[in-house]
């Protein structure tokens, strides 16, 4: 099932330690320690993730694929259904999302929520 869907979309963010969804915005909205690292619009022809300045520019060169509206401008990337990235890039796209987030949280709420530490 294509991660453009809804339901897709959750049990595949169900998959990633510690993150939850939260129906916002007309979206399926996943969070990790209640920050956004993706979202799956509700009829699915959309899906919102964070992304690094080098992969904005790539991205953002792919028909379909631009600046997310009301996301901080050069960091977050909207996917329309039918853009040219397969699936397995998708989501690995929104992994490293989910990464870039996580990253972020203190060491603390990262051992809280069962992360692997960075040495």
């Amino acid at each position: 099932m294509a991660l453009h869907s809804a339901k897709a979309f959750d049990r595949y963010i169900a998959g990633l330690k510690g993150a939850v969804i939260s129906e916002q915005w007309e979206a399926h909205v996943a969070k990790i320690a209640g920050k956004v690292f993706a979202l799956c619009s509700n009829d699915g022809s959309q899906i919102v993730f964070k992304v690094s300045e080098m992969s904005f520019e790539g991205l953002t060169s792919i028909a379909g694929i631009g600046q997310a509206a009301y996301f901080a401008k050069r960091q977050w990337v909207a996917v329309e259904k039918g853009a040219a990235l397969s699936e397995a890039e998708l989501k690995a796209y929104v992994a490293a999302s989910y990464a870039l987030i996580a990253g972020k949280l203190t060491r603390k709420l990262r051992a809280e929520l069962g992360l692997e530490l960075a040495p």
